[in-house]
């Protein structure tokens, strides 16, 4: 499940506002920015926010698990950075 924070900085990397999200998946822009305010949202719309950023290249890396495939991202590690 993609976490408010990977869902900011996946926007952030490919340079789109909450409206360009919204519009790739399909959603409302209210929805993004409950979502991203830390606001619960419906399955559904996670799931096509999830979708839009996967079909943009975004590869959402979950803690403890390793990115294999390569390619541009970040990773937080927990503690570090304030």
């Amino acid at each position: 499940m993609m976490t408010v924070e990977q869902c900011r900085a996946a926007r952030s990397l490919l340079g789109w506002s909450a409206q360009e999200l919204a519009d790739q998946a399909g959603i409302g822009v209210a929805t993004v920015r409950r979502y991203e305010g830390g606001n619960q949202i419906a399955d559904i719309s996670l799931e096509a926010l999830s979708g839009a950023l996967a079909s943009a290249g975004v590869t959402l890396i979950g803690a403890g698990q390793k990115s294999t495939s390569g390619g541009v991202g970040v990773r937080l590690t927990k503690g570090v950075g304030g």
